[in-house]
């Protein structure tokens, strides 16, 4: 998602080692030495590299973190308290599912229902959002009208996409694998890293995750201890 009050352009992410080559003139151990460390290096390189499990479930816990950040915002109004209005993130997680998954699911004939929801409450989300920015601002906190406008669509949007993602999480991205060969699979790493490039630049997910936990700070809800059941 993106911020539209400051039109700011999220990179993403991804960050691989590389290995140099070295050359001299040493003895065969020595030789055999380097390649043993470049093939360690090259090891640790494909552990770090982020599938798509792992960059969709990444995804889905910055999700996550902005709908507790809405669940503070909506608090934070009914008790008639400040919240920062530039506190909203837009379409972070949308557009890998719906260039990658869908389609795919679409094409196997394969939870063709779920689907088909699952791209209309998108939709849904994007409408929903585009009401939440328009009166996220401290003319419109002053109006009752707009401000309950505001409220109503940040609840919406709480309430959609909470069980979106749940159902996402236990259905669809585990029948993933059984409708991609092993080989499409690995590559759509690779498939995933460019559309990301391309939307949101380099480290956007890192960069993300910085200014979800900066809004966090500022409203008080950063300290994970804080939810402990005392």
């Amino acid at each position: 998602m993106k911020d539209r009050h400051q039109d700011e352009r999220i990179p993403n992410r991804r960050v691989f080692l590389r290995s140099g080559i070295i050359f001299s003139g040493a003895a065969l151990a020595g030789a055999a030495l380097l390649r043993g460390a470049k093939n360690k290096k090259q090891s640790e390189e494909k552990e770090i590299e982020v599938g798509p499990p792992e960059d969709l479930m990444r995804e889905h816990g910055v999700l996550k973190r902005v709908l507790l950040i809405y669940s503070e915002a909506l608090r934070r109004l009914d008790a008639k308290q400040d919240f920062p209005p530039d506190a909203f993130i837009e379409d972070y997680h949308e557009k890998l599912e719906e260039d990658f998954l869908f389609p795919r699911f679409e094409k196997a004939n394969q939870l063709v229902d779920l689907v088909k929801v699952l791209r209309m409450q998108h939709q849904a989300g994007r409408r929903v959002t585009d009401i939440t920015l328009r009166f996220a601002n401290l003319q419109s906190l002053k109006n009752d009208s707009e401000r309950a406008q505001l409220i109503a669509s940040m609840q919406q949007f709480v309430s959609m996409y909470n069980p979106h993602e749940a159902r996402e999480d236990t259905v669809l991205f585990p029948a993933f694998r059984k409708i991609v060969s092993p080989h499409e699979f690995d590559s759509l790493g690779e498939d995933f890293e460019k559309k990301e490039d391309e939307l949101f630049g380099e480290d956007g997910f890192e960069k993300v995750v910085d200014r979800v936990a900066g809004i966090e700070k500022r409203l008080g809800i950063y300290d994970l201890a804080q939810f402990t059941p005392k």
